[in-house]
């Protein structure tokens, strides 16, 4: 199926012929086991009634080659028989496969010959030869009338035409069987989402809320349960999923799935996030920590604020893009590309020599032969495995990778990630939490914890604070939440800032109660002219030396500057993730060089790579997102293929620079937009999981592709009649059928292991 092709409607790619996956799946799609796409229920009909139809051709057919057979069967006369088995054969051949013809006119219409120009070529052949041999067999020489003993008829292969009709049609069944199965990962996350969620809301509004919300769901709950929850004034009713909007307020009760994406208000939780991240471990929630839909709270109660509903919840965009990246291609398939652009004219020309081969040089019934050896070609040349080689191992891997907590954007992602040998990461809610908590306030006049009193002779703490959190409100950096996180444990209140510029990397500045202020690196201030020390002040001396102290110790520090002057620093502490130390040693042990890249001064830089046992020399540090852009760039030129993992803005160019852009699921939706592979939880041992999966996802294309390729070498030749000068051998149509269905099989079966591959 080729991506680039959108119909409104269900039906078949006008390019290779193959069933149209649809571009969504909502949770109306969701169903059980007995819910059956259009096509495969089409499929599987004309399958059964061609099977039944096919099944006395074959038996009389096989008669004719066992002797004394024959007299087992209802004695007919040769014409009869072979009216008979029109009578059977049409309705087999026209009606059940009138999909394969309708594919192969629109391959040639479109000129894009594909395997159904050669399904239809094969059985459209035996069929009109064999209609032609019943209704006017005068026409055909003598030898031909006179074959196999029955005098004044002609061998007809109505059986070949239905049995394969009816083989094709099983690969058909068999082949949208398995992409339903490869579907199954994104239906299965999408019935993790509860049917409906239990909202709080005013006692008073009970009679008047509910029924509106059932109305709009279509659903009647004006009896649903209520109870007294966290106020006597709040009930809890049972509404649908679809009814919730942000803003609600959710109970989630011990057992219970998380219906929507939100914070928890109140109480706690352990919840079991393993739909997201593979790991089994519940996780403790509290208040202020983020849930998403799907999940599962294992013990305790909290109540939720609902943030993301319907479409905009995580697990949808899961399936979005899993569903994005099925189909896609992934470069290795435009080599089974360019082998069918010219292997089905190939096939077409290989049968036509094999046809006036035999007519010419070969023994009587010279037309008989000639017309099994050119059927047998187009049957067994059927490229079915070719085209399902690359799609169904990328099908099938994409839906794994939505079960490990790794989202592949496209198959691309799978084939280059096989390859990259450097990985660059980012430090920043990356390598740490990306949850930092602000650990000293440090002002030019004085020193103190991050809870100490005002200082002297220089900018107040609590205003230095209050003034950098108003700056910081806009921002999404885990550091700027740290600040905004500390002013609302002291109450502050904090002003709204105005000619607010974001320097990416850098950090932030703002006009903020009149005031000039920039917060962040020391290279943002000396960029305005501010440089602690320029005037010979001691204090801002002293706070430059008590900052790389700080650093020393693996602390973020931010420089704060008001009305052009060095105020303070701020001390902001981010831990290391406790699975970085293991992924890191893993993918080292895998061969892969991991580079740091921070926009964090150097010693901070330095003190956490030496944690991690990162070399010093793959050590990058205060670099702009320029510079990080520039280190893969660079990297690349020395003929390195780059992953780059990243989580904030800054990281944004890096990402789409590398030649693989990973994201951290818990980073900003730049940065999500700007890789093909995001870690759904933003731990890197799902790298790991994603490597693994690169790996043997191509392996397993590279299967299937060596497998129909020899298949169709070793076929074709046999198929022609080169063993019938050694061995009097010539294949069957039904046969070379038979052999074309299983190896379609056989890769879709091999495809199909992906699903258990260990990651």
């Amino acid at each position: 199926m080729h991506p680039e092709i959108v119909r409104a409607a269900p039906g078949s790619c006008p390019i290779c012929g193959m069933a149209l996956e649809p571009r969504t799946l909502s949770a109306s799609d969701a169903g059980g086991a007995g819910d059956l796409d259009p096509e495969l229920r089409s499929m599987q009909r004309r399958f059964w009634v061609t099977a039944v139809l096919a099944l006395p051709l074959l038996v009389a057919g096989m008669a004719e080659m066992v002797p004394g057979a024959m007299r087992a069967l209802p004695v007919v006369s040769p014409a009869a028989r072979n009216w008979l088995e029109l009578a059977l054969a049409t309705p087999a051949v026209l009606w059940g496969g009138w999909p394969f013809f309708q594919r192969g006119w629109a391959s040639v219409v479109h000129r894009s010959l594909n395997m159904f120009t050669l399904i239809a070529l094969g059985t459209g052949v035996a069929y009109g030869y064999s209609v032609v041999a019943t209704v006017a067999p005068g026409i055909f020489p003598s030898p031909i009338r006179d074959a196999g003993g029955m005098a004044g008829t002609v061998p007809v292969y109505f059986e070949a035409a239905a049995v394969i009709t009816a083989l094709v049609l099983l690969g058909q069944v068999l082949e949208l069987r398995a992409r339903g199965r490869t579907s199954a990962a994104l239906r299965a996350l999408l019935d993790l989402a509860p049917p409906t969620a239990r909202r709080l809301v005013p006692a008073g509004l009970l009679g008047a809320r509910a029924p509106a919300s059932s109305e709009a769901a279509g659903v009647a709950d004006a009896t649903a349960p209520a109870a007294v929850a966290d106020a006597a004034d709040t009930a809890e009713i049972d509404v649908p999923l679809a009814a919730v909007q942000p803003g609600d307020r959710l109970r989630v009760r011990p057992g219970d799935r998380v219906p929507v994406d939100g914070t928890i208000a109140a109480g706690r939780g352990a919840v079991d996030e393993s739909m997201l991240t593979g790991e089994p471990i519940p996780v403790a929630k509290a208040p202020g920590d983020r849930v998403t839909a799907g999940t599962v709270n294992g013990n305790g109660s909290f109540v939720m604020v609902a943030e993301r509903v319907g479409s905009d919840t995580l697990l949808a965009q899961i399936v979005r893009l899993v569903g994005e990246a099925q189909r896609s291609r992934a470069p290795i398939q435009r080599l089974a590309d360019r082998v069918a652009a010219w292997f089905v004219p190939a096939v077409v020309g290989t049968a036509a020599a094999a046809a006036a081969a035999w007519w010419f040089l070969g023994p009587e019934p010279r037309l008989a032969h000639a017309l099994l050896a050119a059927v047998s070609v187009l049957i067994i040349a059927c490229p079915c495995a070719l085209g399902l080689a690359t799609p169904m191992s990328i099908m099938v891997g994409t839906g794994r990778g939505a079960h490990a907590g790794v989202l592949i954007r496209n198959a691309e992602a799978l084939e280059v990630f096989e390859r990259v040998d450097v990985v660059v990461v980012d430090k920043t809610g990356t390598l740490t939490e990306g949850r930092p908590r602000l650990t000293a306030i440090e002002t030019a006049g004085h020193a103190a914890g991050a809870a100490g009193a005002a200082a002297a002779g220089g900018w107040p703490q609590s205003e230095l604070l209050r003034l950098a959190a108003s700056l910081e409100r806009a921002s999404e950096h885990p550091l700027a939440a740290a600040l905004l996180a500390a002013a609302a444990e002291r109450a502050l209140a904090l002003a709204e800032p105005t000619e607010l510029a974001v320097e990416p990397g850098g950090g932030v500045r703002g006009v903020v109660a009149g005031h000039a202020v920039a917060l962040g690196t020391a290279e943002l201030l000396a960029g305005l002219g501010i440089a602690a020390g320029d005037r010979g002040d001691p204090r801002d001396l002293d706070l430059q030396g008590r900052a790389e102290a700080l650093r020393r110790d693996g602390q973020t520090v931010l420089l704060a500057a008001i009305d052009g002057r060095l105020a303070g620093l701020f001390a902001v502490a981010d831990p290391i993730k406790p699975s970085t130390p293991e992924a890191l040693r893993e993918l080292r042990g895998e061969g892969l060089r991991v580079v740091l890249a921070t926009g964090d001064n150097r010693t901070t830089a330095a003190a956490v790579a030496a944690r991690l046992g990162i070399a010093a020399a793959d050590v990058v540090a205060a670099a702009p997102p320029a510079a990080k852009r520039d280190l893969v760039a660079r990297l690349q030129a020395q003929g390195h293929v780059v992953a780059m993992a990243g989580d904030g803005i800054n990281d944004a160019p890096a990402l789409a620079q590398a030649d693989l852009g990973i994201a951290m699921g818990t980073g900003t939706g730049v940065a999500i937009e700007s890789a093909a592979i995001t870690l759904v939880k933003g731990d890197l041992r799902a790298l790991l999981r994603a490597r693994r999966l690169s790996q043997a996802t191509m392996r397993n294309i590279r299967q299937n592709l060596v497998f129909a390729f020899a298949y169709n070498a070793l076929g074709v030749p046999i198929a022609a009649g080169a063993l019938y000068p050694l061995f009097r051998l010539l294949l069957s149509p039904m046969i070379a059928s038979a052999a074309m269905s299983l190896s379609s099989v056989s890769v879709i079966a091999n495809a199909l292991r992906l699903r258990r591959a260990h990651l």
